[in-house]
């Protein structure tokens, strides 16, 4: 058998784009709901826990992107 009869076993690149919001999302959400519980049982004026856990997760989700994009033009 010749090489151009077997069938293509990479993943579709397509299906990994496809699910990066959604790990962006639960990921973002995630975080945002642990600060907003942290702002519930150590209660400050300004919501910092809330603030600084939101943005953590942006940050990570971002990381996570990046990491899985390099990884697909592998």
């Amino acid at each position: 058998m010749s090489d151009s009869n077997k069938p293509d076993k990479s993943p579709n690149k397509w299906l990994a784009l496809i699910n990066i919001p959604f790990q962006m999302g639960i990921i973002i959400v995630g975080f945002a709901w642990l600060g907003g519980w942290l702002d519930k049982k150590y209660p400050n004026p300004n919501e910092l826990y809330f603030i600084i856990f939101t943005m953590l997760g942006v940050g990570i989700a971002l990381y996570n992107v990046i990491r899985q994009v390099n990884q697909l033009n592998k």
